[in-house]
This record gives C-alpha cells, sequence and structure tokens, in this order.
C-alpha cells in the first residue's frame, strides 16, 4: 500500500483489485490487501469432491450456479472489503441482480471455506460475520481435521454434521445430500 503525504495509507478499491492480476492470491479487507496462503492437498481434495456434488446438485435443479476457487464477494464499499470463498452458490434469481462488476456484488445464498491448518478460529470468525453481513444466507465451515462441517445460520446459530451425518438444507439447497464421511479423506490429515 502506498503511503501518502501525512503517512495517510492509499486504500484499494475491489475495482482496483480486481485491474491487478500481478498480485498474489488475496483478499481486500477494509480497503488494504491481505495475503491468502496456498492451500494443501486435503483442502483441494475436500474443496473439489464438494463441488463436485454441488455441480451434479446445481445441473439437477437448474436453481442456480455453483462457483469456486477464491470468488471475490464485495462485502462493503468504501473502504472495500472483497472477501474470497472457495466454494458457493447463487440463484439464478440473485445471480440475475449482479452488476459489471468482476467481483460478485450481490450475496449468495451459500458459501463454503474449507479450513487451512494456519487457520486462526478469529479470523474464521470474522470471515462468517463478513459473508452474513453481507446478506449471504449460510456460511459452511469444512474441518478436514476435526472431519466436521459448521453450518452457520447467523453467528450464533450453528448447526454441527458430523460423521454418520447427512448434510443437508432444504431451504437453500432442496434435495442436496452428502455424507459428512465421504466428503473427507481417509485418515484425515492437514488442510
Amino acid at each position: 500500500m502506498a503511503l501518502l503525504r501525512d503517512n495517510q495509507e492509499r486504500l484499494m478499491s475491489g475495482e482496483e483489485l480486481f485491474r491487478r492480476p500481478d498480485l498474489a492470491p488475496c483478499e481486500l479487507v477494509n480497503g488494504r490487501v491481505v495475503p491468502l496462503m496456498p492451500t494443501g492437498h486435503v483442502h483441494g481434495f475436500v474443496e473439489s469432491k464438494l463441488t463436485r456434488q454441488l455441480v451434479a446438485w446445481v445441473e439437477g435443479s437448474g436453481l442456480g450456479s455453483i462457483l469456486s476457487g477464491e470468488v471475490g464477494i464485495y462485502i462493503r464499499r468504501n473502504p472495500d472489503t472483497v472477501r474470497a470463498a472457495d466454494i458457493l452458490f447463487i440463484s439464478n434469481d440473485r445471480f440475475a441482480g449482479q452488476g459489471p462488476s468482476g467481483y460478485l456484488d450481490v450475496a449468495p445464498e451459500l458459501v463454503v471455506e474449507v479450513l487451512s491448518p494456519d487457520d486462526r478460529w478469529t479470523d474464521v470468525v470474522e470471515k462468517i460475520e463478513d459473508y452474513l453481513s453481507a446478506g449471504v444466507d449460510r456460511v459452511w465451515i469444512l474441518d478436514s481435521k476435526a472431519r466436521k462441517i459448521f453450518a452457520y445460520r447467523s453467528a450464533t446459530e450453528v448447526e454441527q454434521f458430523v460423521e454418520g451425518q447427512i448434510l443437508t438444507d432444504e431451504k437453500i439447497l432442496p434435495g442436496f445430500r452428502l455424507t459428512v464421511s465421504d466428503l473427507f479423506p481417509r485418515g484425515g490429515g492437514a488442510s
């Protein structure tokens, strides 16, 4: 970040970030670039497996789109915050409201974050709160080490799905079902 006269930091906008392919993977939090670390192989395994399951569901239902790969979502403006979601579901109705921005400027119904070993819980909670404040209906946190999924409907309303249970959400993803133990690789491991 460049410093302006009188030691004022120059904040970046989401539009500026989108035009900076030279930057390493990152998010924008209150106008400041926050680097993202590369993920591990377990994280990639879990993310791709859930993405495949969700894509199969959305192709059968026709209700919307599944996007993955650190998709930028505007959380707030002036200063801008753009979070990078591992996976998201956005309905056709919401996606129809998308403006010309390179990042999503409408909230998807579902955001999925796969935990990495270096994720601090305080940072994860901040992301959950950001997504929910932007209008996201559900935030799923996938914890490969604990082999659990935390499904947030609000900052205080969370449901846990553990091995042997079926992950569902009839309101957001009618008919989607996934056995939790099928999502995580055998033997666990670091994300």
